[in-house]
Order: structure tokens, then sequence, then C-alpha cells
């Protein structure tokens, strides 16, 4: 039966074959009537799969379902052949955005890294509900304290 499938990918796209055997299976599981006639034996077989079942009918052509492919749009004005001027123009121009957009990265590079810093520099206080304002641990503070403590339990 894969030997059939691969013929219908000649067809259809392996997604378009995927999405078609996923509706009809769920058509059929939903008790959608069987539009080829199969016997019960042969429904045992494949032990009443939606899936096989539709894969049965995909194969036999009786399915009504069509795969819509949008095409690209037209467009009505014609193209017209550039000379090399205006193809050397054009490549200028293009530079010089590349330039500008370089221009502008580097700018707020330099204003991020100026912040950054700023922010480095002030210490981190905070309010506390008395409105007395606290200084924030730091893991270093806490070293250093645990390291205090350690050395008072040796003596």
């Amino acid at each position: 039966m894969t030997m059939h499938l691969e013929q219908l990918e000649e067809q259809f796209t392996k997604y378009e074959v995927a999405r078609i055997l996923g509706a009809r299976s769920l058509q059929i599981a939903m008790d959608a009537p069987l539009l080829l006639k199969i016997d019960e034996k042969e429904l045992e077989e494949i032990n009443y799969n939606p899936i096989e079942i539709a894969k049965k009918e995909l194969l036999a052509g009786v399915l009504p379902i069509t795969v819509n492919r949008p095409l690209p749009k037209k467009k009505d004005g014609k193209l017209k052949k550039l000379s090399k001027e205006e193809v050397e123009e054009i490549k200028k121009k293009e530079a010089e955005k590349v330039e500008e957009v370089k221009e502008k990265k580097e700018k707020v590079e330099e204003t991020s890294d100026k912040k950054v810093g700023e922010h480095e520099e002030v210490e981190e206080k905070e309010i506390s509900s008395d409105g007395e304002i606290m200084e924030l641990s730091n893991p270093e503070d806490e070293a250093e304290e645990t390291s205090e403590t350690s050395s008072e339990e040796g003596v």
C-alpha cells in the first residue's frame, strides 16, 4: 500500500496527503458513510481503523476532497531593463542604508552600555514599610558573615 501512496505523492505533497487522510479519517470516526464498499472481513483485518479506511478511499480516488493551491499574484506593470548606472545607484543606496543601520546599532549599544555602567555604580537600597532605608544583601556579604562566625566558633 505504501507504493500507491508514493504514486499519490507525485500528484500531492506529503503534507496534502496527510491533511486529506486526517480530514477523511475524522469524518469516518464520526460515523460518516463510507464511500467504498468494504466487506466485513476487510474491515476486521484493518481493525475498523479510520485512517486505513481513508487510505483505501484515497487510493481508489473516490474522495470528494480538493486541494486549493494559491498561485502568485500577477503584476500588470511591465518589467524594464535597468542600465548599469541605475543598478550602481541602487547598490549605493542599499549600502548607505546598511551603514545607517550599523551606526544606529552602535549608538544603541553605546547608550545601553552607559546605562548599564550607571546602574552598577548605584548601591541597591530598599525602603521598608517604616520608611527606613535598608541595603539589600549581596552574596559576598553573606560569605563574609559566615566566615566571621566560623572563625569565632573555632576560638
